[in-house]
């Protein structure tokens, strides 16, 4: 995938500004003439504006810093580590879970989101009067924004609950279309929303195996399938995950599980959709997200953000491979021989955000998989369970435990195997953005800060705060999230 800046007036219809008025304004200062459409008129004009939408995930606002902010510091597996006197603008209060609805990190990823979504709008309205481009290429890079701009109200409705769906670009001045941007929609709408655009994506996107290796990282059929499968999840709609997990075919898990955050695993046969780090002289990553996890201080080469908890420690069993390829421990000497002196400040960092190659760069070498097979297997495996269907669920179970080093699974009734599943998401799946998640959908979240002495306030802290920039301008048609 090539980055690329694509002129101002391909992205300018969404204007997020500081102040409150233009919060959200939506006004196209300028408009696709003809002939700029013809200049995109051809194959590698019409991907162009897809592989922009790619190129948003690499963004600072969009998965670095703020995201993790909100997707793992908030969590019972990461501290906020650094020194104690950096807060790292509010990764503090996200820590201690006493965030208001002007933080900065939930403000950062509200806007990103929009802003790959307009890049998704864009790109629908765009490529359809692209004759001259193949009709088959179009027709893939439609699903292919399509499953991004699924994949983004995904990270909206987990994160904020309801939300304004903006599903075509906006007519200047246009009030219904104002309206539509400003009106948070129901969850239940959202969700809708979403299964709608991966079933239309499912239906234009080809195999894995069809991809070219220099097209690897775009999204696929089984991508859109496992993506729908985890939105099923998140509804407790048991059958569905069941369905869609079964229709995820041609991948298989890995031997070794520490291969897989190395640069070396990128885009084998357990990752389904992973963020791609890509190029070479320098590498085109994503910004900031090595470089804010790595260890910091003397002999150290990063900010030492995002720090694995004595919790996280503690879920691992003896034996288990994970925990060597998760945590990187002060003194220990890594996989490239990197020593990690007992100078640095933080006892623990993330293993899985470290890059080799690139530690002291501000763009590295790392991906993020965002969809692997084997959380097919666990998806496919709670569920079961969940149906009563315990004795088929246990296999699946024992496939992920035993990849780790470890023996089957002892659980047998529905209500320990149900456990058995939950404890083995958390150590398969550490540092890998989904345990906050977790925590809310399962109902696990209040007894599990608890145990950290933190106070989850339940009616509350499942959902982050609307900005309070965009409450201000929506006027009435949008409404705070409780407690806010």
């Amino acid at each position: 995938m090539k980055k690329i800046y694509i002129a101002t007036f391909v992205f300018s219809t969404f204007f997020f500004a500081g102040c409150a008025d233009d919060y959200l304004d939506v006004d196209q200062t300028e408009s696709i003439s003809t002939k700029d459409t013809e200049l995109y008129n051809n194959d590698a004009g019409a991907a162009q504006f897809v592989t922009a939408i790619y190129n948003k995930f690499l963004n600072w606002d969009m998965t670095s810093f703020g995201w993790i902010g909100l997707s793992s510091i908030t969590s019972d597996d990461a501290d906020k580590g650094s020194s104690p006197g950096d807060t790292g603008t509010d990764k503090d209060v996200l820590d201690a879970l006493t965030y208001n609805a002007s933080n900065p990190s939930a403000e950062s990823t509200f806007i990103a989101n929009y802003d790959g979504i307009n890049r998704c709008n864009q790109a629908l309205n765009i490529i359809p009067k692209l004759d001259k481009a193949d009709p088959n290429l179009r027709a893939r890079l439609i699903g292919e924004a399509k499953f991004l701009r699924a994949f983004m109200y995904f990270t909206l409705v987990k994160c904020y609950g309801g939300v304004p769906i903006v599903d075509h670009l906006p007519v200047p001045g246009s009030d219904s279309d104002r309206i539509m941007q400003l009106t948070r929609k129901t969850s239940a709408e959202v969700y809708a929303f979403i299964e709608s655009d991966l079933n239309e994506a499912i239906a234009a996107l080809p195999d894995k195996s069809a991809y070219s290796v220099n097209e690897r990282s775009r999204a696929s059929k089984g991508a859109a399938y496992a993506l729908l499968a985890k939105v099923s999840l998140y509804q407790e709609n048991w059958q569905k995950v069941i369905d869609n997990c079964n229709k995820v075919t041609g991948y298989s898990i890995v031997s070794d599980y520490a291969s897989m955050f190395k640069a070396t695993g990128k885009f084998d046969s357990e990752s389904i959709f992973e963020i791609y780090a890509y190029g070479a002289d320098p590498v085109k990553g994503i910004e900031g997200y090595s470089n804010t996890q790595g260890a910091r201080g003397t002999g150290g080469w990063g900010w030492g953000f995002n720090t694995p908890s004595q919790s996280l420690v503690n879920a691992y069993e003896a034996g288990d491979v994970r925990k060597a390829a998760t945590i990187i421990f002060r003194g220990q000497t890594l996989y490239d021989g990197r020593l990690v002196p007992n100078t640095v400040e933080n006892e623990r960092y993330n293993y899985k955000a470290y890059s080799s190659a690139y530690t002291n760069a501000w763009e590295t070498d790392v991906d993020i998989k965002y969809l692997r097979y084997a959380e097919v297997l666990l998806m496919k495996a709670e569920a079961l369970n969940e149906l009563g269907q315990t004795s088929e669920a246990i296999p699946f179970l024992n496939q992920i435990r035993n990849r780790a080093g470890l023996g089957n699974t002892t659980a047998v009734s529905q209500t320990d195997v149900r456990i058995a599943i939950w404890k083995e998401r958390r150590v398969e799946m550490a540092f890998e953005h989904d345990r906050f998640f977790d925590l809310v959908r399962t109902g696990q979240a209040k007894a599990a800060f608890e145990v950290d002495g933190k106070v989850f306030t339940e009616g509350k802290n499942e959902l982050f705060p609307i900005p309070a920039l965009f409450i201000n301008q929506a006027g009435g048609l949008s409404q705070q999230n409780p407690g806010y």
